[in-house]
């Protein structure tokens, strides 16, 4: 019976392994020290292989370069043999919730993520340090690559610590941010669905290097935008007020994008404000539009300056479908169709714009007049226009893809009227400030994120994706996590999320700041204490999503949303294996296997069961049942989708009634059988009742 090898990818291997494909003389087999057989590349055979394609002597590239990059890279690509570790207490609606909520290094955490996450997601934000010389970046062990420049310049940090301070007087500054965020970009592109991207918010500090760092990661080709968020004036400064962040957003594949013509469009801001003051309108008023126009007219009017809604005070006509303002018939850029649409009174031609007719032949026309979005003039000496209303109907994306007017008004899939965000865009950080201290009692972060601006850029990037998996493996005041609830009750979509949170220490971070911060600090541990809980970081993480989820579910929320405020917490920690499990010299494997547990002995079943999970991709949120058969405990992962037994005493009776249920993959504890016949004969048995079935043990 196989085993499942119980650790991360191994990158490096399976890139290897694609060369072989291609030049299999370039590739060999040998064993590495410790025994294990490895795949090397004969570089010089590979060279041979492409000497019409190499240039010799050192070549000038352009491209972003630092100390401890190919450190970084060889840390991207190192297998890890860490597990998720679940923790039903300290989650929420564990057995029902699609969310996750992973405490640990982030990096370990997209390593481990990589089997069952692969290509899966849609959205990425991050909200990574800064590297202002006052915040903390995450150690990796590249960080101390070179033994002789941290001895001279006495950088050298002893510290357990995975958070160190990274200052402007370090000299490997610049560098150790890079090196910090560089494998985790790089792991991160692994996890895009061909259509997702990803939106990292940073400011003037690293933003020029970012900017470079993932035009090599994900691209040049795939740069989207670079947003700028104004966050108020400091009217402090002495030459400019320096008030801004950036967002720079990436595609996966932005050709992907283009080949599917995916548009991004969000709602007209007081779009639905006008549209529910047209129904109650319509209450009093019934059928007569005019009258409806008139007391229309005059709400705009009476609206207080800097309304959204004042802004499309255009859309003043109303017929049976709502609002409307008149637009633009002609075709864009000139040379249209031209023939004649007769006017509806005076049955003459009507005058032909210049660039021609909007619509391509008279037919389409026709059934445009037929629907009533076309309104007629007076008489024929001028053109008619078209309707475009407030909440647009699906025929008012008729040739609207690129409309002149720019308003994306045409998506046939849009509920009110809608527009392309700009690149710019304000919201005042205090206002995100005051809520937080709002819903928490006190202040317990530093510069959280706008959860309500955070919504909107998930909503606008996810236009055709109901249940899109957005990820924020920075989560820190799991602004992320609210931004999902407040999308899916407002839209009625059901995404959800994976939030990753370093668990350091409360009390050390008091001790290492000062001022404002230090005081933000404390307030967060008189909080945990209060409640009762450790005093990390990811705890006052997961109670934020705990409370916005609560508060949520006090309004009124879409119909369609699942309402699924909770999330499972699962722990980074190591293998659940002993090292014996990873034993590379089968043989000894074998014998000491038999002579002891491979199992630590602290873990229990479903730790196991979550290892297994990990290591075969299946769905981390998955619903997972348990059922007492024969006397042992056995889960039922979606179904029988996985079956796992870790119990022992295992018999071939219960082997043979799980093979009944035609599992898709079964896996058992490797020295749980009651005997080795059991053992030997439970792929038979599996292969006579249910051969589709993956057997596997651990």
């Amino acid at each position: 019976m196989e085993r499942l090898k119980l650790h991360s990818p191994d990158p490096t291997q399976e890139n290897i392994a694609k060369i072989r494909e291609l030049f299999p003389g370039c590739v060999t087999e040998a064993a590495d020290e410790s025994g294990k057989v490895r795949l090397s590349v004969d570089f010089d055979h590979l060279r041979q292989e492409l000497s019409d394609h190499i240039v010799e002597g050192p070549q000038e590239r352009y491209r972003l370069d630092w100390p401890g990059k190919r450190e970084a890279l060889v840390t991207a690509n190192t297998p890890v043999a860490k597990t998720l570790r679940p923790f039903p207490n300290e989650s929420a609606h564990f057995d029902s919730t699609r969310n996750l909520f992973i405490e640990g290094d982030n990096l370990d955490a997209l390593k481990l993520l990589q089997e069952t996450y692969l290509g899966a997601v849609k959205v990425i934000y991050i909200d990574p340090p800064y590297n202002t010389g006052k915040d903390f970046i995450y150690r990796d062990n590249f960080l101390a690559a070179k033994e002789e420049y941290e001895k001279a310049s006495g950088e050298r940090d002893e510290s357990s610590g995975r958070l160190v301070a990274n200052p402007e007087t370090r000299g490997r500054y610049h560098s150790d941010w890079l090196s910090m965020i560089f494998p985790r970009l790089t792991l991160a592109k692994k996890l895009l669905a061909d259509d997702g991207v990803i939106m990292v918010s940073i400011d003037d500090y690293e933003q020029a290097s970012l900017r470079r760092l993932m035009d090599q990661v994900f691209g040049e080709n795939n740069f989207i935008a670079q947003l700028v968020w104004e966050k108020g004036r400091k009217n402090d400064a002495k030459l400019f007020s320096v008030g801004h962040e950036y967002m720079l957003v990436y595609a996966k594949n932005v050709t992907y994008l283009r080949e599917r013509n995916e548009a991004w469009r969000e709602e007209k801001p007081g779009a639905r404000e006008i549209w529910e003051e047209f129904l109650r309108l319509k209450r009093t008023y019934g059928d007569d539009y005019k009258a409806i126009e008139a007391d229309l007219t005059q709400w705009y009017s009476d609206l207080p300056k800097g309304h959204p809604a004042k802004k499309w005070s255009r859309y003043k006509r109303v017929d049976r479908h709502g609002p409307w303002r008149d637009r633009d018939i002609s075709w864009p850029g000139g040379d249209g169709p031209k023939y004649d649409v007769i006017h509806p009174i005076t049955q003459q031609p009507c005058a032909v714009p210049e660039a021609g007719w909007r619509f391509s032949s008279p037919q389409e026309m026709q059934r445009q007049i037929e629907l009533g979005l076309v309104e007629f003039r007076d008489d024929h000496t001028e053109p008619p226009f078209r309707k475009a209303h407030i909440r647009p109907i699906p025929d008012e994306a008729v040739g609207d893809l690129n409309d002149d007017d720019g308003d994306g008004e045409g998506s046939d899939d849009a509920e009110f009227a809608t527009q392309v965000r700009g690149s710019y865009f304000y919201k005042q950080s205090q206002v995100a400030v005051k809520y937080l201290r709002s819903l928490m009692g006190a202040k317990v972060f530093t510069n959280p994120k706008d959860h309500e601006e955070l919504a909107k850029l998930i909503a606008y990037a996810t236009p055709n994706d109901r249940n899109a998996l957005i990820v924020d493996f920075f989560a820190g005041s799991a602004s992320t996590a609210e931004a999902v609830f407040t999308v899916n009750a407002t839209n009625g979509t059901n995404h959800k999320f994976i939030m990753v949170q370093l668990p350091e220490s409360l009390e050390e971070a008091e001790a290492a700041t000062t001022g404002a911060t230090k005081k933000t600090v404390q307030a967060a541990i008189k909080m945990m204490k209060k409640n009762n809980r450790p005093l990390v970081l990811s705890e006052v993480s997961k109670e934020r999503i705990r409370r916005a989820g609560a508060k949520i579910l006090e309004r009124d929320c879409h119909a369609d949303w699942n309402k699924d405020v909770g999330f499972r917490v699962l722990r980074i920690d190591t293998s659940n294996m002993q090292d014996v499990y990873y034993q590379p010299d089968e043989v000894d494997q074998k014998r000491l296997l038999d002579a002891v547990d491979n199992i630590k002995p602290d873990r229990s079943a479903e730790d196991l069961l979550f290892q297994v999970l990990v290591d075969w991709g299946v769905d981390l949120t998955l619903p997972i049942s348990r059922a007492a058969i024969h006397g042992k405990t056995v889960f039922f992962v979606d179904g029988n989708a996985l079956v796992a037994c870790f119990d022992t005493g295992v018999t071939e009776e219960l082997v043979k009634e799980l093979a009944g249920h035609k599992p898709l993959r079964v896996v058992f504890r490797d020295n749980g059988f009651v005997s080795d016949a059991v053992k030997i004969n439970v792929e038979q048995v599996f292969r006579q009742l249910s051969p589709a079935t993956d057997v596997k043990s651990i």
